[in-house]
């Protein structure tokens, strides 16, 4: 038989549902975070940067832990060995975890201890150990010691009558073994590191040499023992299954979310970090007590708690080891006359206005939007989604004000939002007792999307004014995370978002919307239905494209939309920053679908739906990426942009993100991440761009205005 294939046989078309054609959601994650890893090695990045990113890396891995190890724990306990999207079971999937925590622990300790350690000496800020410091630094630390740290500890000891004590999620803790001379009886004990009362970094000298708080208090245990032999002692940390979730019959969800943040706390150990070298007597007491099996022991060499690095960032000075500082400016069509506060809800009226952060000041958007709303005697109500905000937003305060002035203010308040569930309960706690409508959202959906809807009296009607985003409303992130915003006076848009608003906040169960997506009901078919479009223009013969931005792309069903339109012939290019399960470059499935993510100095947050049809591009904004409880479990919004200048202000960033050589990296189909380089031609940088880009146009447009 030839072994070509004859013209009358046909080759059969992959099976989009062969697991060989996904990657693995959590071992994405850990590729991800393995990329903020790279950046604390990278030599190129200022070196307090690199600080940065060594904390960050150690931060988003306690949280990965919490959730989504506590949850594969969840399921081997269950007895559920079901293959995930790529085949592997639970069991096989964390245990590929564990081995690239250990690979990355060891990075991340060598990257600290020979690198950044020793550059940050150079410049005077000397991380050190108790033994490392001379005499008279010791005194002072002793002294200290005794004035403050001494004043707070409680050990406790395991013996009889006295159970190993409980161990709190993400605390640092000294195992202590001590004998006593006189029975020779030896105990165990336990210390805990008070670091959310205490610097974790002790200053010592000229300020600019710090100890680990766990070392003083090693080298003063005596105090705390006192006529005891101190026979070990080591350092180690539990990490606690931290997720909940919320019955959907739960009649009062505030006091649902309450008992399961008391819970929290108690939750299963699903890792414990120990020092490097624990004896072996420790560890199995530790292990025993904890009930965590020994693949959920990390020995790491260094030190523990990495997040804590945060606060060497924070010190003062050193600005030559840092990203150069930039300013926020207040978009164009913003920028006020002189001495005057910008008119929002006039330039709103005139056009829409897209809004990019961090490039565009939150401040003088945002916040001045929602200020004006407060104080126009026209407007008549302002409702508003809060999924994360920060401690000292103006936002929540101004619906109060709101409120006392008279106007009808409503807030949905998600109160599961994961690690700000408490913070949230106490904004809406404080939105109820000034007369704000305060919903709690729904048992079994959180409620993500990002929008706010004001209301105003104009003639003998009403307008609608409406403001959604891809990003919380938080001034701290914004400032920190790339997000855009759309502020429109669209008719139909403002009638979608106020028919959401009912849904939420009454009860009905909306038909559909005019031009938004809302999940759980609408976004996911209606992004499908947009890559079948597309893929109907391209086999017309003409001008077709997707291209995509977001956190995250894991849909079964969506990926196996973009497959076919990679089948079709039409051209796919997707920007992930962090999991991504389709697999680019396979041939007959994906051969046309290209796979970049960016990891830099801001986090990139937004999501773009662009599908370029006949140069005329279909463009959604909004809260949703791709993934499963984000389309069925969610509240999300997608918002199109109508406006054709806007459009093209979102495929620019496009265009820069795919052009990207310095914090890009390509993703194969073998699963591996390389991160491009300009090979001796132009360096792009899309965030460096776009400060550049922003800060042009504003000087423009102020110059403009004084002239």
């Amino acid at each position: 038989m030839s072994e070509t294939t004859s013209a009358t046989e046909t080759v059969a078309a992959p099976d989009l549902q062969d697991p060989s054609l996904y990657y693995n959601r959590e071992l994405s994650w850990m590729q991800f975070n393995e990329r903020v890893l790279e950046l604390a090695e990278d030599a190129s990045v200022p070196l307090l940067e690199r600080v940065k990113f060594c904390a960050i890396y150690s931060s988003n891995l306690d949280e990965f832990f919490m959730v989504r190890v506590a949850g594969l724990h969840d399921q081997i306990e269950a007895g559920i060995e079901k293959p995930l999207q790529d085949g592997r079971t639970p069991s096989e999937t964390i245990e590929e975890i564990r081995r690239m925590v250990r690979e990355h622990a060891a990075r991340q300790s060598h990257c600290l201890d020979h690198d950044l350690r020793p550059a940050l000496a150079e410049h005077g800020i000397r991380i050190v150990r108790y033994a490392e410091v001379n005499r008279t630094d010791r005194k002072s630390l002793d002294e200290r010691f005794r004035r403050q740290i001494f004043p707070v500890l409680t050990p406790l000891a395991v013996g009889l009558g006295r159970p190993f004590p409980y161990i709190s999620n993400l605390s640092l803790s000294l195992g202590v073994i001590v004998r006593d001379p006189v029975t020779d009886v030896r105990t165990f004990a336990r210390v805990k590191v008070p670091k959310e009362m205490l610097p974790r970094f002790v200053p010592v000298g000229d300020g600019k040499t710090f100890v680990p708080l766990e070392d003083v208090i090693a080298e003063n245990l005596d105090s705390l023992f006192p006529g005891m032999e101190i026979l070990d002692r080591h350092v180690f940390r539990v990490t606690r299954d931290a997720d909940f979730s919320v019955s959907d019959d739960a009649d009062d969800l505030l006091q649902a979310v309450e008992e399961e943040l008391r819970a929290r706390r108690f939750g299963e150990a699903v890792r414990v970090e120990v020092g490097d070298g624990m004896s072996e007597a420790m560890l199995d007491q530790i292990s025993r007590a904890l009930e965590v099996g020994e693949a959920d022991v990390f020995q790491v060499s260094g030190l523990l708690d990495l997040n804590d690095l945060f606060d060497i960032v924070k010190i003062s000075g050193h600005a030559e080891l840092r990203d150069t500082p930039y300013q926020p400016v207040t978009q164009p069509r913003l920028q006020p006359d002189e001495d005057e506060q910008p008119d929002v809800l006039a330039a709103m009226r005139k056009r829409d206005i897209l809004l990019h952060h961090p490039y565009d000041s939150f401040v003088s958007s945002v916040e001045r939007f929602v200020e004006q709303a407060v104080n126009d005697p026209d407007v008549l109500a302002i409702k508003q989604t809060v999924y994360r905000t920060s401690d000292d937003s103006p936002l929540v305060p101004a619906l109060i004000r709101a409120a006392e002035r008279g106007k009808q203010a409503v807030c949905l308040v998600e109160v599961k939002a994961r690690f700000d569930e408490r913070a949230n309960i106490q904004w809406g706690r404080a939105l109820e007792e000034a007369g704000v409508h305060v919903v709690y959202g729904l048992p079994s959906l959180k409620t993500h999307a990002k929008c706010i809807l004001v209301v105003r009296r104009e003639g003998d009607g009403i307008r609608h004014y409406l403001h959604v985003g891809t990003g919380n409303y938080n001034a701290k992130t914004a400032r920190l995370y790339t997000d855009f915003g759309l502020l429109t006076c669209d008719d139909e848009l403002g009638a979608d978002v106020a028919d959401m608003f009912n849904f939420l906040t009454g009860f009905a169960r909306p038909g559909g919307y005019r031009r938004v997506l809302v999940a759980p009901a609408h976004l996911r078919n209606g992004v499908i239905e947009e890559i079948e479009r597309t893929i109907a223009v391209h086999k017309d013969g003409k001008p077709a494209k997707i291209r995509m931005k977001m956190n995250s792309l894991v849909d079964r069903e969506c990926i196996q939309a973009l497959y076919r339109a990679s089948q079709a012939g039409v051209k796919v290019e997707i920007n992930t920053r962090g999991i991504c399960c389709l697999k680019p470059g396979v041939p007959g499935v994906s051969e046309n679908i290209r796979v970049v993510s960016i990891v830099g100095r801001f986090l990139e947050h937004s999501r773009i739906y662009a599908f370029e049809r006949e140069g005329d591009p279909t463009i959604y904004i909004g809260s949703a990426d791709l993934m499963p409880r984000n389309l069925d479990t969610r509240v999300e919004l997608l918002t199109p942009i109508r406006d054709e200048s806007l459009r093209g202000d979102l495929v620019d960033t496009l265009d820069r993100c795919f052009a990207d050589n310095v914090n890009a990296w390509e993703l194969d189909n073998k699963g591996n991440y390389t991160r491009r380089t300009s090979n001796n031609g132009e360096p792009r940088s899309v965030q460096r761009e776009l400060m550049t880009a922003h800060a042009a146009a504003a000087a423009e447009a102020s110059a403009a205005k004084k002239s």
